[in-house]
């Protein structure tokens, strides 16, 4: 659909639907959620489908509006309360809200739409896995940053930005598979950085030193631990210990010691 058939229609049913319910639902939604999608849309472009004069100002309050009502609890979740549906997922992971949000005829605000949400996802991950928010991080930014350079064009960076958002929800699946919890999963991920540990160690054994590792942080922090020279210097030597125990490459020990003691000051005030 265009956005000229958008902007002359109160509700435009099957792209809306699929951006935020992904799979779908039966019934009728409450016109106040679409009138809000509607609103965003007109603020940021022209009826002919170009961007206005304030572009870049329309498009970031097209952006926030879709999100604050489309994504927030007190949004439109509520909405599907009052009309008596059950609520979809409408996670950013998931597909069908990746495949409603490439569907978008506005690429550039589909493509702003995809960057702020991923980067609150990564931001998110900061605060529980380092390994992971760094890597998911530097692919967001590059991806931003050839798109503003123009050597992209939007259809492409949505497409990029959907691959990255599958491969987030791979992770935590690769995590539950390995029948991780997620202060694991961050340790294992800080342990399995370095390749050749992945390939000598393989998935198995990495997993088993992960749980090591959080069980020797557990037992060896305080709540001041992170400005304690002589805390940090003995657990230091604890985790090198354990990856020596367990044939962690030698070339690589002193790497993954820093930085699972880095990961570990992430969860300093829930571990200690």
């Amino acid at each position: 659909m265009s956005i000229v058939a958008f902007w002359a229609l109160p509700v435009s049913f099957g792209l809306i639907r699929n951006i935020v319910c992904g799979s779908g639902f039966g019934g009728q939604v409450n016109l106040a959620f679409f009138q809000a999608v509607r609103a965003g849309l007109v603020k940021s472009t022209s009826p002919d489908g170009t961007y206005n004069g304030a572009a870049k100002e329309g498009r970031d309050h097209a952006v926030r509006q879709l999100i604050a009502d489309a994504i927030a609890p007190e949004g439109v979740l509520d909405i599907f309360d009052a009309a008596g549906l059950p609520k979809p997922d409408i996670s950013i992971l998931a597909d069908g809200f990746l495949q409603g949000v490439e569907q978008m005829p506005q690429k550039h605000l589909a493509a702003e739409l995809l960057r702020k949400l991923l980067n609150d996802e990564i931001k998110a991950r900061a605060r529980r896995n380092l390994v992971q928010s760094r890597a998911f991080s530097e692919r967001l930014e590059n991806t931003i940053r050839r798109y503003k350079a123009r050597t992209i064009e939007a259809a492409q960076v949505i497409m990029e930005l959907i691959k990255l958002a599958k491969e987030i929800r791979e992770a935590d699946a690769r995590g539950e598979k390995l029948g991780l919890s997620t202060e694991e999963k961050a340790f294992y991920d800080a342990l399995a950085e370095n390749e050749s540990a992945r390939e000598v160690l393989g998935d198995k054994e990495l997993t088993v030193i992960a749980r090591e590792v959080l069980n020797i942080v557990r037992k060896n922090v305080s709540i001041d631990w992170t400005v304690r020279e002589n805390v940090k210097a003995n657990l230091r030597r604890l985790v090198k210990r354990a990856l020596i125990n367990h044939g962690y490459p030698p070339d690589m020990q002193k790497a993954a010691t820093l930085l699972v003691l880095e990961q570990a000051e992430l969860f300093a005030w829930e571990i200690s």
